[in-house]
This record gives C-alpha cells, sequence and structure tokens, in this order.
C-alpha cells in the first residue's frame, strides 16, 4: 500500500538535519535506555523526505520518546547495501545520524523500519539470507539500534524467495543482537492479512521465528473506520493461533496496529475518534504494539493538501502521535519473544502445586508459579521480573503465602 510515503522525496530535509549538534553515533545514553513498549509505540517518521517535523519538537509537545525511522532499502541502481530511500547509502550517511543524535541527546530513541511500499528491497536484491541479514546488520551497527521493523509489502510482499531472505535475516538479526525488539509489519485484510500475509506467518514458523510482534496495516484496503479496523485485528487474532501455534493471550501479545492517521491513499478516513476505538481494543486486549504512518502527516492542512506531509482531517500539531505516548505508559514492555506456544496453569486455592518460577520462561496472563513459599498470577505477557519485586510494572499478584 502506498501510504503516501514517496510523494514529497523532492521537498527539502527540514533544516534541522543540517544543524545536528553531534554525527558521532554510540549507544543511547542512559537516558534513552527505553523499554520495549517504547519501541513498540514508535510512530513513523521520514527523516530526509515528506517535509519532516523537527523530531524534538515533537518530543517536547507530547512527551513521545521514540520514532520509528524510515526506510531502508536496496540502492536505486541495484546492489546489496543498505541505504536511505534508495539513494542515500547508509555507510557514509551524517544526515540520519545527525537526527538520531538530537533524539538521543534528549532523552529519546529510535527504531528504524527497512522495506515499506515501492522501491527495491534488500532481500530481492542480496540473494542470500546471510547477505541479507549481513546488509541489515550494516544498519544496526551504525546507529546502534535497540530496536528494528521489516515492514513487507508489494511487491517483494509476493516474492518467495525474497521473503525467506527477509525473515531469515530477521531471525539471525535477532540471535546475533541480543534484546533486539524485532516487528514484522505486513499489509492488513477484512480477514485480517491477505494469502501472502499467511504465507509469511508459515514461513516464519516453518524456520522457528517469532519476533516481537506481527503488526498489520488496516487501510487502504476498504476499511470503514476504527470499527472495521478492530474486526480486522480480531481476525489477525485467530490468524497468529492458527498458522503461529500460539494461544489466544500470546497470540494477542504479539499482534500490532499499524495505522494510517487522516486520509489514506485509497480517500479512508480516519479521525482520532477512530484512533481511540482501535486504542482501546488494543490495551484491553494487550496488544504488543501499537504505531501510525506516519508523524510526517500529523498535522493539519495549510496551504497544501498533499497526503504526504499532512492529514486532510481536522486536527492539532500531534494529535495522533500522542496516542503512541499513551500506548507506551499502558502496554507492558517485552523482552525476549516468544518461540513455542506458552499453556497457561489455572489460578486459585493457596496450595503451592504451581510449578516454580523460571527467569527464562515467558508468562502471559493468569499464568500461576510458585515463588519464595508464595503463590503469584501474572497480569500480563512478562518474563525476567521476579515475583515479588515491586518492579517498573509490578505484573505479579501475590496471592499469600502456601
Amino acid at each position: 500500500m502506498r501510504r503516501s510515503r514517496l510523494a514529497a522525496v523532492g521537498l527539502a530535509a527540514a533544516t534541522f538535519i543540517g544543524t545536528a549538534v553531534s554525527l558521532v553515533i554510540g549507544a543511547p545514553s542512559a537516558t534513552a535506555a527505553l523499554g520495549n513498549n517504547w519501541y513498540a509505540a514508535a510512530p513513523y517518521l521520514m527523516p530526509v523526505s515528506n517535509n519532516p517535523p523537527d523530531p524534538i519538537t515533537v518530543m517536547n509537545a507530547t512527551g513521545l520518546k521514540a520514532f520509528q525511522l524510515a526506510f531502508i532499502l536496496a540502492p536505486n541502481g541495484g546492489g546489496c547495501s543498505p541505504t536511505w530511500d534508495g539513494t542515500a547509502a547508509v555507510s557514509s550517511d551524517t544526515n540520519v545520524a545527525g537526527v538520531i543524535s538530537r533524539i538521543r541527546g534528549a532523552g529519546g530513541d529510535v527504531s528504524v523500519s527497512v522495506g515499506g511500499y515501492g522501491g527495491t528491497k534488500l532481500g530481492q536484491t542480496c540473494g542470500t539470507v546471510a547477505a541479507t541479514a549481513a546488509a541489515y546488520q550494516q544498519v544496526i551497527s551504525k546507529y546502534s539500534l535497540k530496536a528494528i521493523d521489516f515492514d513487507l509489502e508489494e511487491p517483494e510482499y509476493e516474492n518467495t524467495a525474497a521473503i525467506a531472505n527477509e525473515l531469515g535475516a530477521a531471525k539471525t538479526l535477532q540471535a546475533n543482537n541480543p534484546g533486539l525488539f524485532v516487528s514484522v509489519t505486513m499489509p492488513g485484510t477484512a480477514a485480517g492479512t491477505g494469502w501472502f500475509g499467511t504465507q509469511l506467518l508459515d514461513q516464519a514458523k516453518s524456520i522457528g521465528f517469532s519476533p516481537n510482534n506481527f503488526s498489520i496495516m488496516p487501510f487502504d484496503g476498504g476499511f470503514n473506520g476504527g470499527s472495521s479496523q478492530v474486526s480486522a485485528l480480531e481476525a489477525m487474532h485467530g490468524l497468529l493461533m492458527s498458522h503461529m501455534g500460539w494461544d489466544s493471550a500470546t497470540a494477542y501479545s504479539h499482534e500490532g496496529f499499524s495505522g494510517m492517521n487522516g486520509k489514506s491513499d485509497a480517500a479512508e478516513m480516519f479521525y482520532t475518534s477512530d484512533f481511540q476505538t482501535v486504542y482501546d481494543y488494543a490495551t484491553s486486549h494487550g496488544l504488543g504494539r501499537f504505531t501510525f504512518w506516519s508523524v510526517n502527516r500529523d498535522r493539519a492542512c495549510v496551504g497544501t493538501t498533499d497526503n504526504g506531509v499532512c492529514s486532510n482531517v481536522p486536527q492539532n500539531d500531534w494529535d495522533f502521535t500522542k496516542f503512541s505516548v499513551r500506548f507506551a505508559g499502558a502496554t507492558p514492555p517485552q523482552t525476549t519473544p516468544t518461540t513455542t506456544p506458552t499453556t497457561p496453569t489455572t489460578p486459585g486455592g493457596g496450595s503451592c502445586t504451581a510449578a516454580e518460577w523460571d527467569r527464562t520462561k515467558v508468562y502471559v496472563k493468569d499464568d500461576v508459579v510458585k515463588h519464595n513459599s508464595h503463590k503469584f498470577t501474572a497480569k500480563w505477557w512478562t518474563q525476567g521480573e521476579e515475583p515479588g519485586t515491586t518492579g517498573e510494572w509490578g505484573v505479579w499478584v501475590d496471592n499469600g503465602a502456601c
């Protein structure tokens, strides 16, 4: 789907890119060591095209801490080296490096999205899983990334070999970069996702790859407001259970929404009220990601109706971005993604018949464990957070001594 991504490539990047205070990109500072809930809530931002807003202005106005920078592509002339928008080599980049430095200096961080609609993807040109992974590793290493998004769309989406390269590369990166938050974003349909999307899920399952999140984009497909998007998300939940072999809670915790604010390329209209509808569903069902395309568009149209740089709906600047901030505070953070289905135990009673808590195991809502002679029930998805400790999110309910 088009998402007005390249409609304004010819526009000059905003002046903040040229006035970056630092072009040295190391690991995020202590203040920018964000929880994965921030990477799961990061909205998309094109940093070098579509008239990018100053990210610090957005951060100061909303409290946002993370952006999803888009897009990494193969060079327009061919090859297996990462570029921004197919034109600017990552290896020699200073523009986006400057943007990242400013965001991190303000206490935030970034994820980077690879792929998107249009252009040539590295999975198409690199030829093998290893070569594709090596190209993306350059991006991770260059920018010291803690998160990466695989936005798998046309025409690559329909290319079995290319998708195999992308998913295989994602699995390799996940293994070689411990703690890396990996999301996979795909087109949405009323059935959740289409035939190619279910093939993508089957491919992931076949190679033992479980990202932190599978997100769908329910727009540009005949959608009509938030209720139709919620219906698609619920259908996707069923697909995750049937194709990935996950139980209901695990499927929800690994499912995400990637919306489009305002007028879509297909002239669908999504207002803040529609985002509220989806937000309520996402938080009440424990979805693991809530993002949108894009911050570049999160402002009213003044003097233009260019769908790449404004929303074409009534709004104040950054109204849609504020949902990302709310979601980051509402959803529990994820750590290592689950690789096999989990089986919840049944809560109840005061006996210590429950299994001892295991630091390496993934637990979901209503799982019961024993620890230090107490019984605990999980309130949501968690891993590595010790029962009986306060923690950042207070995931465990102490049911008392047993």
